[in-house]
């Protein structure tokens, strides 16, 4: 019995294929975003979380979620971005990063996608005019002749960062 050796081909779709992830896309206003599937715990509807004093003015509050207490942070506000309506569409992204539990307020969730490595492309430069630190790369999805960009984000630089206040130093 002899073994055949794969073709150069087959090896580099091979190598694609194993760099293909899945990521959540929700959308900020006009812009679509992804984040890694495997920080999701789950997807839940919008309620007014309760108000912390003194808190960041991006972190909505705190809810119970089957007793756990979880910090909602609104990205919209994070990023800067014109406030929204909360509506039927407002939905929370419950995160598990590093052990902790963190809500992630978006305008809406589109779907789950499987981006290969040949759909991501690395995120410009931008010289300093703009702040692309939790930007890891713009995903390019084709549907016929439509083409669309997502924006993919390192939610857990994200949530780790230090001014977001959300993890201790020792969880680092």
């Amino acid at each position: 019995m002899s073994t055949a050796l794969a073709s150069p081909a087959a090896a580099q779709a091979a190598a694609i294929a194993a760099a293909a992830r899945e990521y959540l896309s929700f959308k900020l206003g006009a812009e679509e975003y992804g984040i890694d599937i495997l920080k999701v715990q789950e997807i839940r509807g919008y309620e007014p979380p309760t108000r912390i004093a003194n808190a960041p003015v991006f972190i909505k509050g705190v809810v119970n979620l089957r007793g756990v207490i979880v910090p909602i942070v609104d990205l919209r506000v994070r990023f800067g971005l014109a406030d929204a309506e909360y509506n039927s569409f407002t939905v929370v992204i419950i995160l598990n990063i590093g052990g902790r539990t963190v809500g992630m307020v978006v305008d809406s969730v589109s779907d789950v996608l499987e981006l290969g490595g040949e759909q991501i492309k690395p995120s410009p430069e931008f010289n300093g005019a703009i702040d692309a630190t939790y930007i890891t790369g713009l995903g390019t999805l084709k549907s016929g002749d439509d083409e669309r960009m997502l924006i993919l984000l390192d939610i857990e630089s994200l949530v780790r960062s230090p001014d977001m206040g959300l993890m201790d130093a020792e969880t680092f």
